[in-house]
């Protein structure tokens, strides 16, 4: 019956959010039985999941993005999109903004574009989380009582699609998913975590014994998916409406602790209390689902014992495999890196950068990606990145629309990064991706950020003393405490790299934001050799702008002595005209005569002046360029699988 109305569904499909968990579960039923199935994804965080899924049948798509959703489109030429995409429903997931913008503005973005193309059916996931306290049971026209930032974006975008359903007759409608499981569920989910112990002869950490969840398998919800597609092509009147999708069943956490005991066969006793839920959680979780059983001809068929049983051996078969399993080396849990490198000029070196980071990785045996960035370099970079990605699909490019610098460049590599932690290098190979594995040992010991300390610089003597000059007059002036001979160089944690992004300023000199915010720091020392290819393009008058971007963006100090000297000199001035008047009553002859004296107070003033104008001009220009708002980087296109995807 299923297989029918697979079949039955006008195509092209599309499966936005073919990387998570519903998503990709979605696409692999429909592909089973057609070709004409496309999964999108926007992030490569969970590509683990798409392991086996020819990359033809792939796209990458920002669903914030007009110009994206209608490039897919235009490549596709899809009729039927289930959208999976969602945002917040972890407890990680707590960016109030993301989730919003994700959750119902990139969801009327996506409905305004796809209504106006011919699309036949678009079903969107829902949430329980919906009704908010209001949880026990209610049917679909119940009152509505949103308790979370997550549970209001997704009433939101329902009423959105009531909307669009019910008033503009566009042919969507919403499934109100309950806890759904099953593979390729994230592994620190409760039913993975479960599988995952229970073949261990163990048992988890639970919440309270008396929590009640409606636990539906994710066959039963790809077959919702499914029969509303196929409704919404028959029957006009489900359009705009919503429906609940669960197994009606309520299971307690004690109950779910002894089904495992009985499956498994393990003797040890359940651990409840001792596991955090999400602050929004209520104790009673179950669904009416007698309208998805009445207009969608759906309703749950694998009961929990049977879903939990083929959730084990699908976990056991696959855990090998993932890379979402986390194993454990020296006592540590082996982490994630993605490394950005912003290259300009640097076509020769990008090779090379990537061989010995491939080394690094490897020999630290840990998952990771590699971003190049391409800050609109006149060379070939380009398409040598474009060729490493063609090899290796832990290559991502990133191609900016003119060269922005590269501080704009590891800022728009780190929004995309999806690891545990960025590390930042230049493309010239002065930055040895060797030095990770120090870096990887600090992070370990619970540094989030570990930076590289230049004890030497391999170039003329000259130019090292500059820099170490600055260094000093740099920490001196500055309000915080930056490390001296610090570059860009560097280990940065998630969580840091959260907070770095969150900077809105757009004139970014990352080595003092990376100071400003804070969190367990270390350095180690290493010496910098020179460029292994071509000649540097940075020179005196690009060297100054550095010293001038750091103190101007770091420290009030210039003003604060601008201010002292106007004191100063305020006070010696009327000093000296009390002196004058004096002298002048005393013995006019004793008055200095000429214009000398005169000519050098003037020029003295006039210099200070002048200088003084230009520290305000520094500072009013940084205050210019911030009020406009304008982008930090443009990204042309991405690089990703060895295509190119234009942003």
């Amino acid at each position: 019956m299923l297989e029918e109305k697979i079949k039955k569904l006008k195509g092209p499909i599309l499966v936005i959010g073919a990387s998570g968990f519903v998503g990709v579960n979605l696409f692999r039923e429909l592909f089973k039985y057609r070709q004409d199935v496309y999964g999108a994804y926007f992030s490569s965080k969970f590509s683990w999941r798409l392991e086996g899924i020819p990359q033809a049948r792939l796209v990458h798509l920002d669903i914030k993005s007009k110009t994206n959703i209608l490039k897919v489109l235009e490549e596709t030429q899809v009729k039927t999109v289930f959208d999976c995409s969602s945002y917040g429903a972890y407890s990680f997931e707590q960016e109030s903004e993301s989730i919003h913008q994700t959750n119902y503005n990139a969801l009327v973005k996506c409905l305004e574009v796809f209504e106006n193309c011919g699309v036949s059916a678009f079903v969107r996931a829902g949430s329980s989380s919906e009704y908010g306290t209001n949880s026990n049971g209610p049917a679909e026209s119940d009152e509505q009582t949103p308790n979370s930032h997550y549970a209001v974006s997704k009433v939101a975008a329902n009423a959105a699609v009531t909307y669009f359903g019910k008033v503009r007759n566009f042919p969507v409608a919403t499934l109100r998913l309950y806890s759904v499981y099953g593979p390729y569920e994230d592994s620190s989910r409760l039913i993975p975590n479960l599988c995952k112990k229970a073949l261990l002869g163990e048992l988890p950490s639970f919440t309270s014994p008396e929590v009640k969840r409606d636990f539906i398998h994710v066959d039963d919800v790809v077959s919702a998916f499914v029969c509303a597609g196929y409704q919404l092509q028959e029957n006009e009147s489900i359009r705009g409406e919503a429906f609940n999708i669960g197994s009606e069943q309520q299971t307690s956490l004690k109950e779910l602790a002894l089904l495992t005991k009985q499956l498994f066969a393990i003797d040890s006793e359940p651990d409840f209390g001792s596991y955090p839920g999400r602050e929004w959680d209520l104790d009673r979780w179950v669904s009416n689902s007698q309208k998805a059983k009445k207009m969608l001809d759906w309703s749950a068929s694998k009961t929990l014992k049977v879903g939990i049983k083929e959730t084990a051996i699908w976990w056991d078969g696959f855990k090998e495999r993932s890379p979402a399993e986390m194993t454990k080396k020296n006592g540590h849990r082996s982490r994630s890196i993605t490394a950005i490198i912003a290259c300009y000029k640097d076509e020769p070196a990008i090779p090379h950068m990537y061989k010995r980071l491939v080394e690094t990785f490897t020999e630290l045996n840990i998952d990771y990606e590699i971003i190049f960035v391409n800050d609109c370099s006149p060379d070939n970079s380009r398409e040598t990145i474009l060729s490493l990605s063609q090899k290796d699909s832990k290559v991502i490019g990133i191609n900016h629309s003119r060269n922005f610098g590269s501080q704009a460049a590891f800022r728009s590599g780190m929004a995309v990064a999806s690891k545990d932690a960025c590390v930042l290098l230049d493309g010239d190979l002065q930055d040895p991706p060797e030095l990770i594995k120090e870096f990887y040992v600090k992070w370990l010991e619970g540094n989030d950020v570990v930076y590289g300390i230049r004890t030497k610089r391999e170039m003329p003597a000259g130019t090292e003393f500059f820099y170490k000059s600055f260094y000093k007059v740099f920490s001196y002036l500055s309000e915080i405490n930056i490390p001296q001979n610090a570059g860009d160089f560097s280990l940065i944690d998630k969580k840091v790299v959260k907070w770095i992004l969150s900077c809105g300023e757009s004139d970014v000199f990352l080595r003092g934001l990376r100071a400003y915010v804070g969190f367990k720091q270390a350095g180690v020392e290493y010496i910098r050799p020179e460029r292994m290819f071509g000649v540097s393009t940075n020179n005196w008058v690009r060297n100054i702008g550095w010293a001038k971007r750091g103190i101007f963006s770091f420290s009030k100090m210039p003003l604060h002595l601008l201010t002292a000297f106007g004191g100063i000199t305020l006070l010696l001035s009327i000093l000296f005209s009390f002196t004058t008047v004096a002298i002048r009553l005393i013995d006019p002859e004793l008055v200095p005569k000429g214009l000398t004296s005169i000519s050098l107070l003037i020029m003295l003033f006039g210099a200070a002046t002048i200088l003084g104008l230009g520290i305000l001009g520094e500072y009013i220009g940084k205050i210019l360029d911030e009020v406009k708002g304008r982008p930090e980087y443009i990204r042309a296109s991405m690089i990703k699988d060895g295509k190119e995807i234009n942003e």
